[in-house]
């Protein structure tokens, strides 16, 4: 049986406070490296038509 752990990525706090669209993509390359694969995103702060911040889903085999 496969299993999974998961991590979340929220760019409205911790991690990047902000979207930054160069440094995001750098992290998920790196996430990626290391055997982590995004399988959600959600709009969590959508305000005067523009995206404020991400919710991002990623998960791995262990």
């Amino acid at each position: 049986m496969k299993r999974f752990e998961y991590r979340l990525l929220d760019t409205v706090s911790g991690f990047f406070s902000g979207i930054d669209y160069q440094e995001l993509t750098n992290h998920l390359n790196a996430l990626g490296r290391e055997g982590w694969e995004v399988v959600s995103v959600v709009d969590t702060m959508f305000t005067s038509h523009q995206t404020r911040g991400l919710l991002i889903t990623l998960k791995r085999e262990y």
